[in-house]
C-alpha cells in the first residue's frame, strides 16, 4: 500500500528539553521526505538547545548535554528544515498538538518564515486514538506486528509513524487514501494557531478560546479593546500564535483602509 500523494508529505518527529511549546527546545530532529513517485529521503540531527536539557527528558529520549554541547543550533539548520518542508504537506505522531507547534517556534524564532496555509497536516495518533486508543510502541505492534526498537529516537519513530499510516490505510476501509482526507480526520477542532488559543468558528473567522473575551471574534475584540492585541504580543504566548493575531490585525488595517478609499471615491463621484 502507497499513500496517494499529489506532493511530497515530511513525517517528523522531534526530541526536545520539554513539553512546553513556547519554552522548550528541539535536540533531535527526524525527517522523512515522501515523494509522490514512491521516493524517499531521509534526514536527522542532534541540536543544541541552547539550554540545559532536563534529567527527566534526557531519560527519555537518551540525549544528553554532553551529547549535543557540539552539534549546531537550531537557528543554523532553520533554512536547511524550511528549504526540505517547502510546499509538502506534514506528518507526525501527535504532531498537530506538539511538534508542529514546536517547529514553528523554532523556526520564528530563527526568522524563518513558517506557516501551514495551502498545507495540509497529518497526526497519525489522533487516526489511532479515534480507531484503538494506544500509544506509538503498541500502535507499532498492532499495525505492522513489530516491536519499535529504540522508542523515542526520532529516526526510529518517524519511519514507525510512516509505516503506521500506511498500515491504518490498508486496515480501515473508510480511511480515504488522500491527503486532504487524512488531514481532515486527524484535526480536532479548527484551529488557527497550533496552540488552540484561536480558533474558527463557523463563518471561518478567527475567534478567541480563552479568557474574558472567548468566544469572540478577535477583529471585534480588537475594535473594542486596541491594547488586546498589545498585551497578547507581550505576553507569554506561542510566536505562530503572535503571528496569527498580527495577520487579523493587519487584515483588518488593509480593510479599513479599502473601505476610506472607496468612500473618497463614491464622495468625489458624486461631485462630479
Amino acid at each position: 500500500m502507497n499513500i496517494k500523494l499529489e506532493r511530497p508529505i515530511v513525517f517528523f518527529d522531534l526530541e526536545t528539553t520539554g513539553i512546553q511549546i513556547a519554552t522548550d527546545r528541539i535536540v533531535e530532529i527526524s525527517v522523512l521526505k515522501v515523494y509522490p513517485n514512491g521516493n524517499k529521503e531521509t534526514w536527522t540531527r542532534l541540536v543544541n538547545p541552547e539550554i540545559e536539557i532536563p534529567k527527566e527528558a534526557s531519560d527519555i529520549h537518551g540525549i544528553t548535554n554532553e551529547k549535543v554541547v557540539m552539534e549546531p543550533k537550531f537557528s543554523e539548520l532553520a533554512h536547511k528544515v524550511s528549504t526540505m518542508i517547502e510546499g509538502c504537506d506534514l506528518a507526525g505522531f501527535n504532531s498537530n498538538r506538539f511538534d508542529i507547534p514546536l517547529l514553528a517556534e523554532e523556526m520564528l524564532r530563527s526568522k524563518v518564515n513558517f506557516d501551514m496555509e495551502n498545507r495540509k497536516a497529518i497526526d497519525v495518533q489522533v487516526i489511532f486514538h479515534k480507531k484503538e486508543q494506544r500509544n506509538l510502541s503498541a500502535g507499532y505492534e498492532f499495525y505492522c506486528g513489530k516491536n519499535l526498537e529504540n522508542a523515542h529516537s526520532a529516526e526510529a519513530d518517524t519511519i514507525a509513524t510512516f509505516e503506521i499510516l500506511e498500515a491504518q490505510i490498508e486496515k480501515y476501509e473508510d480511511l480515504q487514501n488522500d491527503v486532504s482526507f487524512l488531514s481532515d480526520y486527524s484535526s480536532h477542532q479548527k484551529r488557527a494557531d497550533f496552540a488552540g488559543f484561536i480558533l474558527m468558528d463557523a463563518e471561518d473567522e478567527e475567534i478567541f478560546s480563552f479568557g474574558k473575551y472567548k468566544g469572540r471574534k478577535v477583529r471585534d475584540v480588537f475594535r473594542e479593546n486596541p491594547g488586546y492585541y498589545n498585551w497578547i504580543q507581550n505576553a507569554d504566548f506561542p510566536l505562530y500564535t503572535k503571528k496569527i493575531l498580527t495577520n487579523v490585525k493587519e487584515n483588518m488595517s488593509a480593510k479599513k483602509q479599502i473601505s476610506t478609499l472607496e468612500d473618497l471615491q463614491n464622495k468625489f463621484n458624486n461631485k462630479i
